[in-house]
């Protein structure tokens, strides 16, 4: 038998798969072949930004023609790097990384990570297992009641089903500034439905005051909007979620601030103060003025977003200080915190907050919006440190995301094993408990429409608002979105349901991803396959906290295991236009869940596009 010299995810090699915790005894091995006639070997280490030293490996057993040189070593938090160098008859030689897990003789190649995160980073237990689902809370329900203090100056749509408005210069009606009146005691309203679907934790996109419909762009961090409802209405929106085994989250917004806003007042809404127009400003030294167009340091060039300094003191404060924006919120009744561009947030700040979140209640929730592999991530010149136990608990999960959408639109199994195990190998497992697993966000194009458009022409606002999606097109659609859903629901991590995917709803990016639910005519098939996933998910307690193992991956045909304890789960994909089939090698015959599935002692078969859970 031949082997590798090295491989990260087999324990023959690495006994600890993946991330381990400060302090912990990490076990390296190599093998080598006796024709090597070796004489020594090193492993080569170096922290994130540190300098690099060795260890000597020492002999050991052998196998077959083979000798195991291993070394056990104790590392505190942080990144770090690692090969392997030996010395033989022939030579110096190194053994490092390929683009897999794998490693091989070679001068050239990469190195593999190994992340250490703090011995006692711990992260909420209601998170996993369960299921998130994120509102747009313009656009989920509105309760019909009237509201107060509404600025006159918004379009208010009275037609639920309208598309949103998409161009930028239409009068009071314009992209960002129509309201279709969704409010928190909406929500409420529509709990039972959330349970139905087996949701056990809503994300609210922001909800504090701000002068257009995402709210991106705060005004008042200390008020809800007031098309929103009052204080009231959060904390009996909190009360009834957590009678229905459902918390709350809310969007925190805080590398910029609103131009029109308390802060800012750029426009005088709040009378003569602010930063732009008061040097003597209490909140003039939270942003940075210069000479060039607008005038000030803004959020990616948008003027509307004027840039925060977050490392300033009073800003540090007033957002988590005593008393703060994170300590009101929490005190109303919410479980944790989604951060906006968390990786646009320096460390100072990202740790200051997990410390008053965590003190106020050490079980809140604090998800970060990173699009990258969030443990190697460099932002603004430095490596980050989101997941090495004083910032975040865990990050939105783009990367399953794009892979999963890959390989139901391209039949890229092996890629998406390759993400799958990439980031269980480099994340925390408590991270890796309480990931968000979304398909589809307020930032992306509905699933549907993406999968129906992957890889085509997509124009502009005006070309994009004047397209639809019907027939064939969408029902094919919707046939690749129940397996990216299986997936998305049984792999590590918590799935996450945009509102209204659920329900069959089309559009491109911002604004059409932000359509209203579609009460009343929902694509009701698939509405009742999320509703029994959802449920099956909730049931068993494989997809909480149960090990992957990867089964078969090849031509389309994904398969893979949960396990914990004595309890396996087997899910099968065939993405493929031809059935394919694979040994019964778990021995596994209750399907649960399923379509175009047929299972023997021997062999489990899957019809094209066919999928399973299996017990």
């Amino acid at each position: 038998m031949n082997y590798y010299p090295f491989d990260s995810r087999n324990k023959i090699y690495k006994p600890h798969f993946g991330a381990i915790k400060a302090g912990e005894t990490l076990l390296l091995r190599i093998i080598i072949h006796f024709d090597a006639h070796l004489h020594d070997a090193y492993l080569c280490i170096e922290k994130d930004g540190g300098e690099p030293y060795e260890i000597h490996l020492e002999p050991k057993e052998q196998i077959d023609n083979y000798r195991f040189y291993d070394t056990k070593i104790k590392l505190d938090t942080g990144l770090y790097w690692y090969s392997f160098r030996y010395t033989s008859d022939y030579g110096e030689f190194f053994v490092t990384k390929t683009d897999s897990s794998l490693g091989i003789v070679s001068k050239d190649g990469g190195k593999w990570q190994q992340t250490v995160y703090d011995a006692d980073f711990e992260t909420p237990d209601f998170v996993s297992g369960g299921i998130i689902y994120q509102i747009f809370p313009d656009r989920f329900y509105s309760s019909g009641e009237e509201h107060k203090n509404i600025p006159t100056d918004r379009y208010i749509c009275k037609d639920w089903g309208k598309q949103p408005e998409y161009r930028q210069e239409n009068g009071i009606c314009s992209l960002g500034n129509d309201y279709y009146g969704g409010d928190l005691k909406g929500i409420t309203v529509k709990l039972p439905y959330l349970k139905e679907l087996g949701v056990s934790l809503i994300y609210l996109n922001p909800i504090c005051e701000a002068h257009s419909n995402h709210r991106y762009n705060t005004a008042d961090y200390m008020k809800i909007d007031p098309m929103l409802g009052t204080e009231d209405d959060l904390k009996e929106l909190c009360n009834e979620a957590k009678k229905n085994g459902i918390r709350i989250i809310l969007d925190g917004v805080f590398s910029h601030t609103g131009d029109d806003s308390i802060y800012f007042n750029k426009y005088k809404r709040y009378g003569d103060g602010g930063a732009y127009n008061d040097m003597a400003s209490p909140y003039r030294k939270w942003y940075t003025f210069k000479n060039e167009y607008p005038g000030y340091s803004a959020w990616w060039g948008v003027p509307s977003l004027p840039e925060v300094n977050e490392e300033n003191e009073e800003f540090l404060e007033y957002i988590t200080g005593k008393d703060g924006v994170v300590e009101k919120w929490l005190s109303l009744g919410i479980s944790g915190i989604r951060l906006d561009v968390a990786d646009e947030l320096p460390d100072l700040f990202l740790e200051s907050l997990r410390k008053c979140v965590k003190d106020k209640n050490k079980d809140a929730y604090i998800l970060g919006e990173v699009w990258e592999d969030a443990s190697n991530k460099i932002s603004y010149g430095a490596r980050r440190k989101f997941l090495l136990g004083k910032q975040l608990d865990s990050v939105m999960n783009y990367p399953f995301a794009n892979a999963i959408i890959d390989y139901v639109c391209k039949g890229t199994a092996k890629n998406l094993l390759e993400t799958v195990m990439s980031i269980l190998e480099n994340y925390p497992r408590e991270s890796v408990r309480t990931l968000m697993n979304h398909i589809g966000t307020h930032d992306t194009a509905r699933i549907i429409t993406a999968i129906a458009n992957y890889g085509k022409y997509c124009g502009d606002r005006k070309w994009q608002s004047e397209q639809t999606l019907e027939g064939s097109l969408y029902d094919f659609a919707v046939l690749k979105l129940k397996i990216a859903a299986l997936l998305q629901y049984t792999l590590p991590g918590v799935p996450s349901l945009y509102y209204g995917d659920e329900a069959g709803l089309t559009g491109f990016g911002d604004p059409f991803c932000r359509a209203a639910y579609p009460w009343g005519h929902e694509n009701t098939d698939l509405l009742s396959y999320y509703k029994a996933l959802g449920n099956l998910r909730r049931s068993k307690v494989v997809f909480k906290d149960g090990d992957f193992e990867p089964v078969v991956c090849q031509d389309g045909l994904f398969v893979f295991l949960r396990s914990q304890g004595n309890k396996k789960v087997l899910i099968a994909t065939n993405i493929s236009e031809y059935e394919q089939e694979f040994l019964n090698t778990y021995n596994v015959n209750n399907t649960l869940f399923g379509e175009n599935v047929s299972e023997t002692t021997d062999k489990i078969r899957l019809k094209p596009y066919g999928y399973a859970i299996i017990e």
